[in-house]
């Protein structure tokens, strides 16, 4: 990976508040980032990269359905190779909704978010 190329041009798409942070979403020429703020460590923070073909196949996957979680996502999945983790399947679902493809359900007050994914 060439971090040059990775971060040439990233725009910013917006920010999700997730269960007990907030999230910002930035859009690069292939892929997405998801960056936050460290919690215990001022002036640091953690990024993930999510590919552009990952929140695509996504949102065509789970097209307006309600209450996707990042868990369910994870184990319905045919392309590991694109969400090989809940966790990567989180950060897609943070991309969507940064990006109006998808929304958080509040009506849930599990420990797990809900998702409804846009038609």
């Amino acid at each position: 990976m060439n971090i040059k190329s990775l971060s040439a041009g990233l725009s910013f798409c917006g920010n999700v508040t997730g269960r007990r942070q907030k999230y910002y979403v930035f859009e690069g020429k292939d892929s997405f980032f998801v960056f936050s703020f460290s919690r215990a460590k001022p002036k640091s923070g953690y990024f993930n990269m999510v590919s552009s073909e990952a929140v695509t196949y996504v949102q065509r996957l789970a097209r307006g359905e309600q209450g996707v979680t990042a868990q369910s996502l994870n184990k319905r999945t045919r392309k590991p190779k694109l969400i090989g983790s809940a966790l990567e399947a989180l950060n897609i679902l943070y991309v969507l909704v940064a990006i109006g493809g998808a929304k958080i359900d509040h009506r849930h007050k599990d420990k797990q978010l809900f998702f409804n994914i846009s038609d």
